[in-house]
């Protein structure tokens, strides 16, 4: 796991995280945890595997429908384009 060290926080600062830790029944490290995941990475933020696999659902794909793409695709890797 990740360490970060966070340099020239203002007392102020400290102080307030310190009072929000404790509103939060927590140590100021674990306040400073559940605020970088909070802002990193926010319960409404759009997951690209949830978004296609509703889409498909939303279009009524089904496995055989992707199964026909996987086997119609090209699997031969592509030739370069040769100029000249």
């Amino acid at each position: 796991m990740a360490a970060v060290t966070i340099r020239n926080l203002s007392e102020e600062a400290h102080r307030a995280l310190k009072v929000r830790a404790a509103q939060h029944n927590r140590s100021a490290e674990a306040e400073m945890r559940a605020i970088l995941e909070a802002a990193v990475r926010p319960e409404g933020r759009l997951r690209l595997g949830t978004a296609l696999s509703e889409l498909s659902r939303k279009i009524g794909l089904t496995n055989a429908d992707v199964e026909a793409l996987e086997n119609a695709r090209d699997i031969q890797p592509a030739k370069p384009m040769r100029f000249g």
